[in-house]
């Protein structure tokens, strides 16, 4: 039998690169540190410094200090809720279960209703006050509070400044440098999605495409944020790059919307194929500029003045051969270290977001039950290790409530207790009541957290379970000061700490989260509400909001494995932007006939019968799209060359808008919706 296994190349250390090793080091020697000096500080449970080192345990600088910054804020916050809680409460058990259930609750709705790290600092917040206040149902003297308060957050601080030491001694990846990266790949790729949806086959690679291109942007905006943290020059650019942010999701649009042309342009010229391959091959090169775009796009420039539909097509490809110009330009001045002018790139609105305030009252509904439940039980039981299942109880509710899968959460988090309850036996019982000293436990623990880190990095399919069995590692070995070593209290902690997990698993099954499909259902209710607001003279969100807004839903089922809702919310995202888009042109489009003028609005007009928030209205539908259809075929043989440009913009109005005849009618959001095309 070959022992190839045994070989040092193939163990985590012989297989580690060098930035691997960074990494582990890195973060392996900050939980030691923390550790080390929460002892000397004599604080009374030193192994929370440890755990606040593992959670900001990030590659980036910009990862690192967003992160901390949540955590600081957070457990200060839970900390003063922790101290008015138990302070007024204590001696009344039932009445401080409901005040905990009741704050919990509180910060799993909050934490839903943002995103990054504002959503994780209200995370933090609750169960912070749930680390510090459980704890203290087996105790009679309130003047403890303080003092553990006091600890805790210190504990968290001392993790954290040990992080972000070790990154300084041993920095990782550029948090800039990954984002200029970044958008240079998405604009390579915008080009690539426009050459696979400017075809005239549709598959469902195509969709599955354009879906995964949204995602893809949305998430460069969470490194912008790392950025800004991570660099003054990023701080300094970061309108520009909220600005090169929105201009691809634009090129998103635009490539959608162009796609919709060809695919109800009746006669495509045969010619056009090969031109736009060439026209996408000409943006692509790094030397491109307007005047080599627009000698290729003159070749695309229609014969006939009134072939309206060739004109409308020709003057959106325009467009996007500008935006995507546009955006490169200001790419190359990001990269430019030392620009010789100021930059001021137009304005851009902040990314929009939706908050689904049903699925997060229903979670915060959902915590209040388990804390309240498991704390009537441990009432009822006078069980003294109840604060523990009170506290992974209330950590798994408030951490997995925004979680796409938290079933799979949930049961990767029991394995992980499991696992680490028998190896903190082994190390608590078997090692540490031999050694008298700190360096000696120490001496174990860095080789051993260095090897986790490997394995974390080495291992993607098991990276959770080893990035759960390093954050939780430090509570089940529970280094103390003075060191505590007794079994009882040992074993029933641990129980009580799988038992508040499978009980908050058994919670999440009876009052389970939304099905993707009524998610879905609701997205969608909210982008055609959002849409009838676009219709207004006056619009809550401008056109750029919209736009962000519409992506932000459709990303909000990027995860989930129902093809269908993923599907549906997707089409009918795309439809409602492009009809959005156009609406805006028509808004902003200026003629000297008055005739003109009022068939723009009369135009506008048939749109607010057609859409409501329960569906599309069929008949007032095939009317608006008859009306349409009649106007620009009118106006394409008029003689003013104003309506003939009129013309044009109804007819990509009626392309987008004839999407809609295969949705649904209003109270059937039924599977018919995904014949959507």
């Amino acid at each position: 039998m070959k022992a190839d296994w045994l070989a040092w190349r193939n163990t985590p250390w012989g297989k580690a690169n060098p930035g691997q090793w960074r990494y582990a080091l890195r973060n392996s020697i900050a939980m030691c540190l923390a550790l080390t000096i929460a002892y000397c500080l004599e604080l009374d449970e030193p192994y929370w410094a440890m755990t606040s080192a593992a959670v900001v345990s990030f590659p980036t600088v910009g990862s690192v200090i967003s992160k901390s910054l949540g955590r600081i804020a957070g457990s200060l916050l839970g900390a003063c809720a922790s101290l008015i809680i138990a302070g007024h409460t204590l001696n009344d058990p039932w009445f401080f279960t409901f005040a905990m259930a009741a704050w919990l609750a509180l910060c799993t709705w909050a934490a839903s209703q943002f995103m990054n790290n504002a959503a994780y600092a209200f995370q933090l917040a609750g169960y912070t006050a749930a680390i510090i206040a459980f704890p203290l149902v087996n105790t009679v003297e309130t003047t403890e509070l303080w003092d553990i308060a006091q600890a805790r957050v210190c504990e968290v601080i001392v993790g954290i400044l040990c992080g972000g030491f070790m990154m300084m001694v041993l920095p990782g990846n550029s948090d800039g440098s990954t984002l200029l990266n970044a958008l240079k790949t998405m604009q390579t790729r915008l080009l690539e999605h426009a050459s696979l949806l400017w075809q005239q086959e549709t598959t469902d690679t195509i969709r599955t495409a354009h879906e995964g291109l949204i995602g893809q942007i949305l998430t460069l905006n969470v490194l912008r944020i790392q950025a800004f943290w991570s660099h003054y020059r990023f701080r300094r650019h970061n309108t520009l790059l909220n600005y090169l942010l929105h201009q691809q999701l634009r090129l998103t649009s635009l490539i959608s919307g162009l796609r919709r042309l060809l695919l109800n342009w009746p006669d495509v010229p045969p010619t056009l194929w090969s031109q736009l391959q060439a026209l996408l091959q000409e943006l692509a090169h790094p030397q491109a500029t307007r005047y080599s775009v627009a000698k290729i796009l003159a070749q695309l420039y229609p014969t006939r003045a009134d072939d309206f539909r060739h004109h409308a097509f020709w003057q959106r490809l325009r467009d996007f051969c500008w935006v995507y110009l546009d955006s490169a330009r200001w790419l190359h001045e990001v990269e430019d270290g030392t620009p010789q002018r100021a930059i001021s790139p137009p304005a851009a609105p902040a990314f929009t977001r939706h908050a689904d305030n049903r699925e997060a009252l229903w979670s915060a509904l959902r915590t209040f039950c388990i804390i309240t439940l498991i704390g009537a039980w441990c009432i009822s039981t006078q069980w003294e290790a109840g604060s523990g299942a009170l506290t992974l109880a209330a950590i798994s509710s408030v951490l997995y409530s925004a979680s796409p899968s938290p079933y799979n959460s949930l049961t990767l988090l029991l394995r992980t207790l499991v696992l680490l309850s028998l190896f903190s036996f082994a190390v608590k019982f078997g090692l540490m009541v031999q050694i008298t000293d700190l360096w000696q436990f120490l001496l174990f623990l860095l080789p051993l957290l260095t090897t986790m880190q490997l394995m974390k990095l080495q291992q993607p399919k098991l990276a959770g379970l080893w990035g759960q069995l390093i954050v939780f590692m430090g509570s089940f070995i529970a280094v103390t000061n003075p060191p505590v070593y007794d079994f009882a209290d040992f074993l029933n902690d641990n129980l009580a700490k799988i038992a508040g997990v499978a009980l908050c698993w058994a919670a999440f099954a009876v009052l389970r989260p939304g099905s993707d499909q009524r998610k879905g259902r609701r997205h969608i209710r909210s982008l055609r509400r959002g849409f009838i607001d676009q219709l207004s003279q006056h619009p809550y969100h401008s056109e750029n909001a919209f736009e962000s807004l519409v992506y932000h839903h459709i990303s909000q089922l990027s995860n989930s494995k129902e093809e269908s809702a993923r599907r549906w919310l997707l089409r009918w995202g795309v439809v409602l932007l492009n009809c959005s888009h156009v609406v805006w042109q028509l808004r902003e489009w200026e003629a000297r006939s008055d005739p003109l003028t009022l068939v723009r609005d009369n135009c506008i007009a048939t749109l607010r019968e057609v859409m409501s928030e329960r569906g599309v209205q069929q008949r007032p539908l095939a009317a608006a799209l008859n009306e349409l259809e009649r106007v620009y075929t009118t106006l394409a043989r008029h003689h003013q060359p104003d309506a003939r440009r009129l013309a044009q913009l109804i007819w990509r109005l009626w392309c987008s808008l004839s999407q809609l005849e295969q949705a649904p009618p209003p109270g059937n959001p039924g599977d018919s919706a995904t014949r959507l095309t």
